[in-house]
């Protein structure tokens, strides 16, 4: 697309603002569940049916809350917050945490859990 800066104001073209269709929707968990092996991983679906899922080195962590994550024991509220993705750091490196909202596609959830199993290695 080009922009002609010596004709003042906004130009643009029919084809230009055709309407795109997004990926929306939570989806289907098992799309990201589906990735972990029972020799690699452990888990946990508590009593609210939120799943935890460990690495066996206790690196990793997934959870998924399908109904919002609450604020602990003692909180009588709930976030928006439908998954969540940890890697815990070392000595020398920091880890990182990635949150997700409820509505957010599995399918997008299992393309960034994908690249980080596919990132990792064994020691």
């Amino acid at each position: 697309m080009t922009v002609d800066a010596a004709v003042p104001g906004f130009a643009t073209t029919v084809e230009a603002l055709r309407i795109r269709s997004w990926k929306l929707g939570r989806g289907q968990p098992h799309h990201v569940i589906d990735l972990f092996t029972d020799a690699d991983f452990k888990v946990v679906v508590d009593d609210r049916a939120d799943v935890h899922i460990n690495s066996r080195d206790g690196r990793f962590y997934l959870g998924w809350f399908p109904s919002g994550r609450t604020g602990g024991a003692e909180a009588d509220w709930v976030t928006d917050e439908g998954w969540v993705v940890a890697v815990t750091g070392t000595a020398k490196v920091a880890g990182y945490r990635m949150s997700f909202n409820m509505e957010t596609p599995a399918e997008i959830i299992s393309v960034v859990v994908a690249q980080i199993l596919a990132t990792s290695r064994l020691l």
